[in-house]
């Protein structure tokens, strides 16, 4: 039997069946639907893409995986390289992982032990933002701040070494001033907070960020897992603000397999290089670097640059800006923009139950959560499609 993610299995309703997915659509049994959420917004592509699965094959036919202990290979070669040409500023070593979770937690790991290695064992706590989701995995929940995903954490009491605030610069500096001597790091969601709610702020708190870092001698990561290739409308937030660590994933293959990767710039990385093999960063996942998801991921970002994707993504904004202008309903909090997504929180979540039937029934498939209905579509829908998606949204206020 399959344990569902993020459900109570006693009470689930039967989940859609997937038969085959194209383009946009995901097709069941009984109808096919737009994914209007582009598969926990990874498939940026699509579906059944000709020359991502091409990638995908064409390295099988040659292996679909070595250890990259003591051994290497030309996809997860050529990616690294493509990686540091396609990334600003010195953000040239890419450590890879399996999961965006774990590449998170490898990002954690790098910034305590960088100060470590420097012999500054008291920098042990972690700045990170209110409503913050990092992840599953253990260090990736204590750096967050949602208790509807992270309440198991209480179990162990009150967090002592992670520090919350909100995305208001006084409560940065004032967070900076008490507690710089003891960070490691400072960690972000940057400009886009999903699963906390979908949260958006001003570019202006990370410009902020990055001189309260520099200034204290702090490490400022970076988790675009869900914001990089222009989920924000930026292909990364990290070409607006520089991070020491940048984390990325779900996009990094367009959705056709698991991987992620950790990127350090030269100061991180040579606080690790070293004679002493005590410097070294023990980590490595099984699957890191898997051939196959190198290939894909290659064959993503080429399509990205090639088909100039950022262009596709200012007239998805431009379209949702367009149809979603003055969309107000009384159950409604807030309508909210940015690049690629935009999300409708209501003022009580008990308003959106029965909507992802609804919006079955209608042809798009959805997941709302919390108090959010939100799109994050495929980067290929057509203006109609879209227009459906946005349509489908409305009508269930009308």
């Amino acid at each position: 039997m399959i344990w569902y993610p993020y459900q109570q299995m006693k009470t689930m309703k039967e989940p859609y069946k997937i038969i085959d997915a194209e383009g946009v659509f995901l097709k069941t049994p009984e109808r096919e639907m737009i994914d209007s959420i582009s598969s926990w917004w990874s498939v940026i592509h699509g579906y059944k893409h000709p020359v991502l699965t091409e990638a995908i094959k064409s390295q099988a036919d040659q292996f679909s995986h070595v250890m990259l202990g003591g051994l290497t290979h030309e996809p997860v070669l050529k990616l690294a390289d493509k990686l540091r040409d396609f990334l600003q500023g010195d953000l040239d070593y890419c450590f890879f992982s399996d999961s965006g979770s774990v590449a998170v937690e490898v990002a954690l790991k790098m910034a305590l032990q960088y100060y470590v290695n420097q012999g500054e064992m008291e920098r042990t706590k972690v700045l990170s933002l209110t409503h913050a989701y990092h992840g599953d995995t253990f260090k990736t929940m204590e750096v967050g701040d949602d208790e509807d995903y992270h309440f198991i954490l209480e179990a162990y009491g009150e967090k002592k070494d992670v520090i919350h605030v909100p995305t208001q610069i006084p409560a940065l500096e004032q967070a900076f001033e008490m507690y710089h001597q003891q960070l490691n790091c400072f960690i972000v969601e940057p400009l886009l907070q999903g699963a906390g709610g979908m949260r958006m702020y001003d570019v202006s708190f990370l410009i902020k960020a990055r001189e309260l870092c520099d200034r204290y001698g702090v490490l400022l990561i970076f988790d675009e897992v869900a914001t990089g290739f222009g989920r924000t409308g930026n292909r990364f937030v990290a070409d607006l603000v520089q991070p020491d660590i940048l984390v990325l994933g779900k996009a990094l293959t367009g959705g056709y397999i698991g991987h992620a990767v950790t990127v350090a710039n030269r100061k991180v990385y040579n606080g690790f290089y070293s004679d002493d093999s005590d410097k070294a960063l023990m980590h490595g996942p099984t699957f890191m670097g898997n051939a196959l998801a190198c290939s894909a991921a290659l064959a993503s970002i080429e399509l990205f640059e090639e088909e100039d994707y950022m262009s596709k993504i200012y007239r998805i904004e431009e379209i949702t800006r367009r149809e979603m202008a003055g969309f107000t309903n009384d159950k409604i909090k807030e309508v909210r923009m940015m690049g690629g997504c935009v999300c409708v929180e209501v003022k009580e979540a008990d308003t959106l139950k029965g909507y992802q039937q609804f919006a079955y029934e209608h042809g798009v498939f959805s997941r709302p959560f919390l108090n959010c209905m939100y799109a994050m579509v495929p980067y290929i829908i057509s203006e109609e499609q879209l227009v459906r998606v946005l349509d489908t949204m409305k009508a269930w206020f009308a």
